[in-house]
């Protein structure tokens, strides 16, 4: 295929984005509304695009439109183009300002709540024209919006097999969960307290399939407990949070999330050390994708703020 003639100079921008409206839209009718154009404009871009490439791009049936593999390939590559084009954009912009951007970050709930939350304070006070659209959510899904460019960078604790070796880590510090209550719990007046002493305690923690709760599981095991039985189950932080505050419950966060984030003043750490909840929290971006100036902004900040702590063993 010579790329000058068949390709480089039929294939427009404007088609792929057509491509990928149909697809999402999942029928051209829906993509011409979502685009504003003719349905009849809609096919022959689709068709034009496959008479070019020689191969079909989409299966048509009655119930709407799929992406063949070629049109999988083809899309994989376009949402990267368009990626690409907009950091182009947003580079321009922040040459002509570089008091301005915006960045789209992922973070875990704890991670967004503490680190996060300090590092845009930071900032925010150094650049106050700079826009943070933070996304907050496990961290299989936050990569999988980075593998789709939903996010720019993520943030969070490097415990999920889904990085993977297209993806580039730095590893910020080394964290560790410890046993935490409010400063009303009469627990936190002892200076001597063993986890085994806890186990008939209100505790609020995570689920034990999700990968931090088994992590917290393993700990109780480590000690040669059993995990107590848990008052209360989520993944809401916010929840734990509120629990923990009425003086009544115990639970587990990290230690930086104490360090961070002033909501957790109240909360005291009690004298345990827990085993093998020890876990290193980074940064994660994909290899192939060019940093936007504001995300760099945002690693040397965030580099130069968690310093300190890659002093501790």
């Amino acid at each position: 295929m010579q790329w000058d003639e068949r390709v480089g100079r039929r294939l427009k921008l404007r088609d792929l984005h057509i491509l990928l409206a149909v697809v999402q839209a999942g029928s051209m009718a829906k993509a011409s509304t979502r685009l504003a154009i003719s349905q009849p404009a809609v096919s022959k871009a689709i068709a034009e695009m496959e008479h070019t490439l020689g191969v079909p791009l989409l299966d048509r049936s009655p119930k709407g439109v799929e992406p063949t593999s070629y049109g999988r390939a083809l899309m994989k590559r376009s949402v990267a183009a368009f990626d690409e084009l907009r950091q182009g954009v947003r580079e321009i912009e922040f040459l002509s300002d570089p008091t301005t951007g915006e960045l789209r970050l992922g973070s875990s709930e704890p991670l967004a709540a503490g680190l996060v939350t300090a590092i845009i304070t930071r900032m925010a006070k150094r650049y106050p024209r700079i826009t943070f659209d933070v996304v907050q959510g496990d961290t299989d899904t936050l990569l999988r919006d980075l593998d789709d460019r939903k996010v720019e960078l993520v943030v969070a604790r490097m415990v999920a097999p889904a990085i993977g070796e297209h993806m580039s880590t730095e590893i910020l510090y080394h964290d560790e969960f410890v046993v935490v209550a409010d400063i009303q719990n009469p627990l936190t007046r002892r200076r001597r307290i063993e986890l085994a002493d806890l186990a008939n305690e209100p505790w609020v923690l995570l689920p034990h399939d999700t990968i931090v709760g088994s992590s917290q599981v393993e700990a109780f095991r480590a000690s040669g407990l059993d995990p107590p039985r848990a008052t209360v189950r989520t993944l809401s932080l916010s929840m734990r949070n509120s629990l923990v505050a009425t003086g009544h419950f115990l639970t587990m966060l990290p230690t930086t999330l104490l360090k961070f984030s002033t909501m957790h003043s109240r909360f005291k750490a009690l004298p345990i050390k827990l085993q093998t909840t020890r876990r290193p929290a980074g940064i994660i971006t994909l290899k192939d994708r060019a940093l936007s100036p504001v995300a760099q902004l945002f690693i040397g900040c965030t580099r130069e703020f968690v310093k300190p702590l890659t002093q501790v063993k």
